[in-house]
């Protein structure tokens, strides 16, 4: 496993932003029902872990897209972490929100964003990939070119996936479903009967506990 996926990982699971409700499933934004949640927002509160997460992005991004002009958070998970790590990258930052404000000067991008303009995503959380992809489509109607997207976590969903495939977006995470339930089975912060309700779930999430 690799050292940032496993550090991250470790990291969640050390400031309890890991919950699972196998009996009391949470109801994702899609729809989806799920005995696992991964609460990304609680790197916030801790400095150690919100250093390591802004240092690895900006890293990652640096190293995957050297020309990247830049940097775009997606609202809102991800605006903190894209503010960080375009501090640390000395680039530009903006922020795409879900959908245009309804007031104002109306934008949908908020920030200085050129014509043309290289730019690599920052996004905390991947599950569907939909809302991600949708700050996507708009800063590309705006006239960006985006070179990539770099987020904090994924569930490694195959329509995430597809999805990204069809947009002809490429997706580098930090860490994973997979890293967080290793981990999270040799440290005992899950039992044996957690870990198959959390493998039978990954299996088909869309139909879970219907």
């Amino acid at each position: 496993m690799d050292s940032i996926e496993r550090k991250l990982a470790a990291g969640l699971l050390r400031i309890g932003a890991v919950l699972l409700r196998p009996d009391e499933p949470f109801t994702w934004a899609s729809g989806w029902h799920s005995p696992i949640y991964c609460d990304n927002r609680r790197i916030f509160s801790d400095p150690a872990l919100r250093s390591f997460v802004a240092e690895s992005l900006a890293e990652k991004a640096s190293e995957l897209y050297p020309d990247a002009e830049v940097v775009a958070g997606v609202a809102t998970g991800a605006i903190a972490h894209g503010v960080l790590a375009a501090d640390r990258m000395g680039k530009p930052f903006v922020y795409v929100r879900p959908k245009p404000k309804d007031h104002g000067t109306q934008s949908q991008i908020e920030g200085t964003l050129p014509e043309g303009a290289k730019v690599v995503v920052i996004e905390d959380l991947v599950s569907t990939g939909m809302s991600s992809l949708a700050a996507v489509d708009a800063l590309r109607a705006a006239g960006a070119e985006v070179l990539g997207m770099v987020a904090v976590f994924t569930y490694g969903f195959g329509v995430a996936e597809e999805a990204f495939a069809a947009k002809g977006v490429s997706l580098t995470t930090l860490s994973n479903y997979g890293a967080l339930i290793q981990e999270a089975a040799a440290s005992g912060y899950i039992k044996p009967d957690d870990a198959e309700v959390l493998g039978r779930w990954r299996e088909n999430p869309s139909t879970w506990n219907r």
